[in-house]
């Protein structure tokens, strides 16, 4: 079991968006047909503690029953590949089913994520908020609406806090 504390860390960083960059998810057979709902760019030092929290919520018009997942990923903004990656997850899965009925379904998931020891220095992490839609009862073009309703957001904890101006805008 690992345990996090914010020993010896303060808060130096809050990171937000409700800029909801899919408006569908495609409804197919397999798993792994996921799309970026929200995403954030995010200083980042070795040793930071990176706690997240993501709401989204999506609606089922095409009349059966769709299962979802969703989950937090995160890259290094600053690695030369961009969303080629490496990618990884900072956190276990969740899932659920909206059938017509139910209609809309709210999706929500936290995490709290250390960056590695061996991160580059100056390089930025982006977090991301992706989903998949699946059914067996799927057919080609079928959609669930991404509806503009999330955010994603990001508080930062470090030991070493950005030099002025290096994160954010000084203060008016």
């Amino acid at each position: 079991m690992t345990i996090l504390t914010t020993t010896e860390l303060a808060p130096t960083g809050l990171y937000s968006t409700d800029e909801v960059v899919a408006t569908t998810l495609p409804v197919d057979l397999p798993v792994d047909t996921w799309r970026t709902m929200l995403r954030v760019v995010v200083p980042a030092a070795a040793g930071d503690l990176l706690d997240v929290d993501a709401r989204a919520r999506v609606t089922n018009d095409v009349g059966y029953n769709v299962g979802v997942g969703w989950h937090l990923w995160a890259y290094d903004t600053d690695s030369g590949q961009g969303t080629a990656g490496p990618w990884w997850k900072l956190a276990p899965s969740s899932g659920d089913n909206v059938d017509p009925a139910r209609h809309h379904m709210p999706l929500h998931i936290t995490a709290v994520h250390q960056v590695p020891a061996d991160w580059p220095a100056g390089h930025r992490i982006t977090v991301v908020l992706r989903a998949d839609a699946h059914s067996t009862a799927w057919q080609s073009g079928d959609t669930l609406t991404v509806d503009p309703l999330g955010v994603l957001t990001v508080r930062r904890w470090t030991t070493s806090p950005p030099a002025p101006g290096v994160c954010c805008p000084p203060a008016a």
